[in-house]
């Protein structure tokens, strides 16, 4: 059973990480967020979760305004062959959140360590970033290097590369 909002807010609390979130209707999109822009404060991001030729996975985290380039972006993370979407099912079965949710916070169901967490290093440059907290109707902010800490404490050592083309 994948960690519920509460149970991401209890172990990053149990980790003496502060966040701070607001409430929201569902939104699905990057466009349809533009009008949370005012009211959330740092890094704005998209969250895509990928996979490579050998089934390997990835989560980027990167700005939501980034460009980037699929065909080229399996070079920059050591990926295998051209990345693609993985699946829903997978997005469920092992990151524990529904397509439109994929966040860095998933990271506290995958317990395996089969996911790669990359992070654009024009996102974390921020200082705070913002992603869903395993649904898309919030937006938590939290510090840069406490996404680090909460990353490696589910066993999840992000990389931080510079991903986007603009």
């Amino acid at each position: 059973m994948p960690a519920t909002r509460e149970e991401l807010m209890a172990y990053l609390d149990a980790l003496g990480i502060r966040t701070s979130t607001i409430e929201h209707p569902a939104v699905f999109t990057v466009a349809e967020s533009q009008s949370l822009r005012a009211s959330i404060v740092g890094g704005k991001s998209k969250n895509l979760f990928l996979k490579d030729k050998k089934g390997r996975l990835f989560l980027l985290s990167a700005e939501d305004e980034a460009v980037l380039d699929l065909k080229r972006l399996h070079e920059k993370l050591g990926a295998q062959g051209r990345l693609s979407f993985a699946s829903a099912g997978q997005l469920l079965e092992i990151w524990g959140v529904e397509p439109d949710s994929a966040t860095p916070f998933g990271a506290i169901n995958d317990r395996e360590g089969r996911v790669t967490v990359v992070l654009d290093a024009k996102l974390i440059a921020h200082g705070v970033v913002n992603f869903h907290p395993l649904t898309n109707t919030a937006t938590t902010a939290i510090a840069s290097e406490d996404l680090l800490r909460f990353l490696s404490a589910t066993g999840h050592e992000a990389l931080t590369v510079a991903v986007s083309e603009s």
